[in-house]
């Protein structure tokens, strides 16, 4: 597994914890790497995905916003927490970082299939395509 995806699942997690405790994001960011296996992660990993969970949260409403006005039907507040998060780590990298779409919509598909349901891929590639056809 290359060191992008495990710095965005690493940022998964960071989300999660946040969306399901409200718990203060610096307090977060202080306790992931408690966890040995998280620990011995490299500088690279570490930083990306701190980098990720905070500019994700920074970004958050204009994030949200992109997100809903692509997801017929579904509101954030609908959507499993673990797709609602890869969707916002995602358009944040489709927004604000120099990165190949297509392979930005793999990976977050990817992490959505080991993580998500069983519809979850499909769910994730149809809002951010939509998403990455605006930014054309």
């Amino acid at each position: 597994m290359g060191n992008r995806r495990k710095a965005r699942e690493y940022a998964l997690f960071m989300l999660y914890a946040y969306d399901t405790t409200k718990l203060d994001p610096n307090y977060i960011l202080e306790n992931f790497y408690a966890d040995e296996e998280r620990a011995k992660a490299s500088r690279k990993i570490k930083e990306y995905a701190e980098k990720l969970f905070k500019k994700v949260l920074e970004n958050k409403p204009f994030i949200d916003k992109t997100i809903e006005s692509k997801s017929k039907h579904w509101k954030l507040s609908r959507m499993s927490t673990i797709d609602r998060n890869i969707l916002r780590i995602a358009t944040y990298e489709l927004l604000y970082e120099d990165l190949d779409p297509p392979i930005v919509i793999n990976e977050a598909i990817e992490i959505g299939k080991r993580y998500g349901d069983s519809e979850s891929g499909v769910f994730i590639n149809g809002i951010l395509d939509a998403i990455n056809k605006d930014l054309k």
